[in-house]
């Protein structure tokens, strides 16, 4: 799923493309793309008619466009192949074209959500007295928010009493953090994903802070990460901070900082990718 450098990317192309146009139509061409919208397709598209986008907004891996004047919001949800795409009006329509949001100017474009395996997609909620769609209210603030409490985040570190990984994904701790980029702070910070968090320092939890800070800026230059077509930006293109990956994917790859091959862990569901010399486990206490 994207995380928080990816949604950014696409935040921004909507900030550029999207920000300040009046909807003039909306056709919703699969049910599954408003089936968080009750009220289904017919309802969210005559809701929309006549709204004017604000400024897009992101919290974490959440992105919603609020619309002028008004306490709603848009929430996207991107799921596993979700896209928000600006094209040309007259462009062919994707194969997996869900959602087409026309408008009332001369501008030439639409905003397309494009969505293969048909996760993700768009609803319409309440905002709440922060500006947030209210479903999304209990998301923390992500590292990269000017407001982002840091020292409330390593009381709730240390006091989790979990594994350092976990507090990573945890959304009501942390916003954005994915498997990618904690995997990738984790190389960098030469700790092993089951380390408790109850042995975290104060300087050890911000110095893991500040890693995490600096591979999703890195990522954010690069527009993100993109292992196949499904993650791109709003003009289509894909993100190139694969590239540049120490950790995730990298299994019997050498470790590029002493070369010891990297390993990868079932984890969750998921993997976890390390190095076993620079990020020794926790030792098991018997």
């Amino acid at each position: 799923m994207p995380e928080l450098p990816e949604v950014e990317v696409v935040r921004r192309g909507l900030e550029r493309w999207v920000a300040g146009r009046t909807i003039e139509d909306v056709e919703v061409l699969h049910p599954r793309a408003v089936r968080r919208h009750p009220a289904g397709g017919v309802d969210f598209a005559a809701r929309l008619r006549g709204e004017t986008v604000g400024v897009p907004q992101r919290r974490g891996k959440y992105l919603w466009l609020p619309l002028a004047g008004r306490d709603l919001s848009v929430l996207g949800h991107l799921g596993m192949s979700g896209q928000l795409l600006v094209q040309p009006a007259d462009a062919p329509d994707e194969k997996h074209l869900r959602i087409r949001v026309r408008f009332d100017d001369a501008a030439g474009t639409e905003l397309r959500f494009v969505d293969q395996r048909t996760f993700g997609g768009l609803s319409l909620h309440d905002n709440t007295p922060d500006g947030l769609p209210d479903v999304i209210a209990h998301i923390a603030r992500d590292p990269l928010d000017p407001l982002f409490d840091e020292a409330a985040y390593h009381v709730a570190l240390r006091a989790k009493r979990s594994t350092v990984k976990r507090a990573l994904l945890d959304q009501s701790l942390i916003s954005g953090v994915g498997n990618i980029y904690a995997d990738e702070a984790l190389w960098r910070a030469r700790l092993h994903y089951e380390r408790p968090t109850a042995t975290l320092t104060r300087p050890r939890s911000a110095e893991l802070l500040g890693h995490v800070r600096d591979v999703m800026n890195a990522a954010l230059a690069v527009g993100g990460t993109s292992f196949d077509s499904l993650y791109v930006n709003v003009n289509g293109e894909s993100g190139y901070f694969d590239r540049s990956l120490d950790a995730y994917g990298r299994e019997d790859e050498p470790c590029r900082r002493c070369g010891t091959p990297m390993r990868r862990r079932p984890w969750m569901n998921r993997s976890s990718y390390f190095c076993p010399r620079c990020q020794r486990p926790p030792r098991v206490v018997s």
